[in-house]
């Protein structure tokens, strides 16, 4: 297990969320989009949990059951947060070429869930080209554009759009989106 129990974790400090990943960048986001959300702050770790997937999801139905797989193995790990967080990139491709998304899952200590996509955009053809050849997305970026784990950075977004919108940026709003059931729970 990855995941250090914190020994001082009481129930009157902040809301702990755990996200399915020890990726910076998708426990940063989380952090972030949770704070301003609730307008409050939370405590928020990484834990290594399984998506279940292969490295690189193709399609809707995989890379949303990897964002699902994500949160609740985080869930059976490490029960005693208040929500875990899936998250989880994936690429498909339609007419116009290789397009890339992400899925984002969470489930509540009461097991709510709520989901939410990210928008998409289209890949270049020589990342497409190494994707389709069975490299991830992150791998195909840092070979092509010549980086070191893109994917703990800015990401493919935050290359292709020159920074103006990097991976935090661009997870950030989906993981609002997917807290709108929690933000209004008489609605939901």
């Amino acid at each position: 297990m990855s995941f250090k129990r914190r020994e001082n974790f009481q129930p009157s400090d902040k809301l702990l969320v755990l996200v399915g990943s020890k990726n910076p960048v998708k426990i940063s986001c989380t952090e972030d989009a949770f704070t301003r959300a609730f307008n409050k702050s939370f405590l928020v770790e990484g834990i290594n949990a399984s998506s279940g997937v292969p490295e690189q999801p193709v399609g809707n139905r995989e890379t949303l059951l990897g964002a699902k797989n994500r949160a609740f193995n985080s869930r059976e790990i490490f029960p005693e947060a208040n929500y875990w967080v899936g998250i989880e990139g994936g690429v498909d491709e339609d007419e116009k070429g290789m397009f890339a998304f992400a899925w984002i899952f969470i489930v509540d200590k009461m097991g709510k869930t709520s989901q939410s996509k990210t928008g998409t955009f289209y890949i270049p053809t020589a990342v497409a080209s190494l994707v389709s050849e069975g490299m991830e997305l992150g791998k195909a970026d840092d070979s092509v554009f010549n980086k070191d784990n893109s994917k703990q950075q800015g990401g493919s977004v935050g290359i292709l759009t020159h920074g103006v919108v990097d991976r935090t940026e661009y997870y950030r709003q989906a993981i609002i989106l997917a807290l709108i059931p929690f933000l209004n729970e008489n609605l939901y």
